[in-house]
């Protein structure tokens, strides 16, 4: 499966006036394409910090102390508040818990939905310039230097795709806008129609001229038909004498233009819908010329001609392109590979500051590898060398400040023990010495660098295995894509347009009457609804919803859960959901996270935790948890989550389970792997630890769940 996120080793803390709270403290995960991945965890567990921390959203008194999040080749923890403004909303948008924090009161509901799209359209237009031709240019380059005998051809076929499909691009966009006017137009006209039936137009002045744009934008300037300078001349028409109608209360002059103009919408939406890449092509070699004459015979001879005659060759010569550059990365990873496993040896033998000599030539060698062409970026390659100089800074603040931080820590402690040994008894307390583990950053060096070398032996092992045809078809789809975001002209009228279709999408009934209302008039559950449309305007690959539903009643809970995945699975969403009920992702999450104290403790799929769960913390969770059938009282989860300013010294749960083991409150356990897809910290799982059945109330479900998949419904 295809990974969209990766977050490596998070740690975050918050400065406060009593000192540093470690609000997450190393989590790792992986989020993948079309999966829901929930993460669960009583309040403070760390989940929100880590959300806003993928959305750059983080308080000024948050220190990143550690750790990557990566997304299409970057870090986000170091990339810059312009580059995050590119993604978020674009790439990762957000759900949070209350919608009106989302909303602006004062402001109706379709123009908070159009805002972002109209102001977004220009920066995503120049970024996708700047993608195809930085591609265009290297796919050149490439062709080029594979075939040297055919270097004019080459050139001739990159020149002639660019101007091609930039003109069968245009001629899309006009299609599907005039087709989605038309679309717009047909229900505004039926509206109208309706207000006039039933003597209830008033105002109609915005109606009608908004109707008449939607006429006008209907048709597409690259097919015109019979009939349309018609429907446009009656259009116009449209708003004349509206002011001595609305007095007058007649408008049969406009109902009798509505109804014309309705006929010839209806026509144009029932035309066959043209072959746009012919059409393209028959432009593009006969000087710019529209062919209306003989449309199927041109179609279908257009379409043979320009897949057989160009697109096959022009992907034959890409994926000959591809394989040359295979062969040079191919060279260049087997010299990173040699260069890591010198830095790996005097790692080894030496520490840091052995490796430390090595460090530029390892990244220059690194950096090397860095594919420009290649359409998913390696996160592995790309973050490397700004993962390894981050952890060398960590190991030289040690090497500087430990020693004077514990001398510290030891005064500040010989002066709390004085006064407490004089009967005293001191307001504060002695924070612990904020110490660089360099045993711990040697580590991290040591497993960043073998991770790159295991990542590219398995590339270079894959070479001559991957097909190059297919990679090149991904590459021209990649190109379209591109030069179909540069022609995307967003305008106030393709925004709206646009924004009711959300509307209807995420559930809200009549839109257009909706679009022009305020937040107040909405219910609970519609600002939600509403805060989800303005979240997928943009088409994110991630959603991130926040505990999206606890402030709704049950009800209208359930509603938002179904319209969540019924959009993850007709948009391809990855969403992270988070939550402090497991009961809220029983039916929709892939693969549970469970955090305490800032750590995930247990990781697996769905039925996995719900079924199979592990640590004391799982149990808990799942002893709260209502269902139908339980008849006895729940169990409350005793005492309260720790004091993270002072984090436990063993596992942080321990305090607060009934069986927590001395080892508990000694030292932290580590992750105990039960299959390839689950594992969990607890000392429990230790071979040498007593055996331990799960609570009651936990193994009667499971026991129940188990029974009637196995189809005894007398258990």
């Amino acid at each position: 499966m295809e990974k969209r996120l990766q977050v490596q080793n998070l740690r975050i803390s918050f400065r406060t006036i009593n000192g540093k709270l470690q609000a997450v403290r190393g989590i790792s995960f992986d989020l993948y394409k079309g999966e829901t991945l929930a993460i669960v965890g009583e309040s403070g567990s760390g989940k929100s910090v880590t959300s806003k921390a993928i959305m750059g959203i983080l308080a000024g008194n948050a220190m990143v102390e550690g750790g990557e999040i990566l997304y299409d080749g970057q870090d986000l923890l170091t990339i810059e508040e312009e580059d995050f403004y590119r993604l978020r909303g674009d790439k990762i948008a957000m759900i949070f818990q209350d919608p009106l924090s989302s909303l602006n009161p004062i402001m109706r509901i379709g123009k908070q939905l159009t805002e972002a799209m109209l102001l977004k359209a220009k920066a995503r237009q120049k970024s996708s310039k700047i993608n195809f031709d930085e591609k265009m240019r290297l796919l050149e380059g490439y062709m080029v230097a594979s075939d040297p005998a055919q270097v004019d051809e080459s050139k001739r076929m990159c020149d002639e795709f660019r101007r091609y499909i930039m003109l069968y691009i245009k001629r899309e966009r006009s299609y599907r806008a005039a087709r989605e006017s038309a679309e717009e137009a047909r229900d505004a006209i039926a509206e109208l129609l309706y207000l006039i039936d039933k003597n209830a137009l008033h105002d109609s002045k915005e109606q009608v001229q908004e109707t008449q744009q939607l006429v006008l934008n209907s048709r597409d300037q690259y097919v015109l038909a019979a009939g349309d300078e018609r429907l446009v001349a009656v259009a116009k028409a449209l708003s004349q004498g509206l002011s001595h109608q609305d007095k007058s209360k007649d408008f049969s002059r406009l109902k009798q233009n509505l109804e014309t103009l309705q006929q010839g919408i209806n026509d144009i939406l029932a035309r066959p819908q043209p072959d746009l890449l012919a059409q393209a092509y028959y432009h593009f070699r006969n000087d710019g010329k529209d062919y209306s004459d003989n449309l199927e015979t041109n179609n279908a001879y257009y379409a043979t001609y320009m897949q057989q005659g160009f697109t096959e060759r022009f992907i034959e010569k890409t994926a000959r392109a591809i394989a040359y550059t295979d062969n040079i990365f191919l060279n260049l990873r087997a010299t990173a590979i040699a260069e890591l496993t010198r830095g790996m040896d005097a790692l080894n033998t030496g520490g840091v500051d052995a490796l430390k000599p090595l460090v530029d030539s390892i990244t220059q060698a690194v950096n090397a590898t860095i594919e420009p062409m290649e359409i998913v970026k390696d996160s592995w390659v790309r973050t490397f060398s700004g993962s390894l100089k981050s952890f060398l800074a960590s190991y030289q603040d040690g090497q500087r400040n430990n020693e004077r931080r514990m001398r510290d820590f030891e005064r500040t402690t010989q002066k709390h023990n004085r006064l407490t040994a004089r009967g005293k008894s001191p307001t504060w307390k002695v924070i612990p010495a904020a110490l660089v583990d360099m045993e711990l950053v040697q580590e991290n060096i040591a497993n960043l660098m073998s991770n790159l070398k295991a990542h590219y032996e398995a590339l270079n092992a894959g070479i001559g295995q991957a097909d190059e045809r297919q990679r090149a078809a991904q590459l021209v789809e990649y190109l379209k894509e591109n030069a179909a975001g540069i022609v995307n002209r967003v305008t106030k009228y393709s925004a709206k347009a646009k924004a009711l279709r959300l509307m209807e999408e995420v559930g809200i009934p009549e839109p257009r009457l909706r679009y022009r209302q305020y937040p107040f008039e909405f219910s609970g559950g519609m600002r939600q609804r509403i805060v989800i449309a303005i979240a997928l305007a943009a088409n994110p690959d991630i959603l991130i919803c926040d505990e999206p539903t606890t402030a709704l009643d049950v009800t209208i809970q359930s509603q938002i859960l179904e319209l969540i995945n019924k959009l993850k699975q007709e948009r391809d969403l990855s969403i992270i959901f988070i939550t402090h009920d497991l009961g809220v992702v029983a039916n929709m999450a892939d693969r549970i996270a469970v955090m305490y104290a800032g750590k995930i403790v247990e990781y697996g799929t769905a039925e996995e935790v719900f079924y199979s769960p592990k640590h004391p913390y799982t149990w808990a969770l799942l002893s709260s948890m209502p269902d139908l059938e339980t008849k006895e009282k729940l169990e409350a989860i005793p005492g309260t989550p720790p004091n993270m300013i002072y984090p436990p010294k063993g596992d942080a749960f321990a305090e607060r389970s009934r069986y927590a083991m001395e080892i508990d409150f000694e030292e932290e356990p580590p992750f105990f792997r039960l299959s390839d897809t689950h594992w969990a910290a607890t000392w429990l799982l230790h071979p040498d630890a007593p055996r331990v059945e799960p609570p009651r109330l936990v193994s009667e479900r499971v026991a129940k769940v188990n029974a009637r998949l196995e189809g005894n419904a007398d258990v």
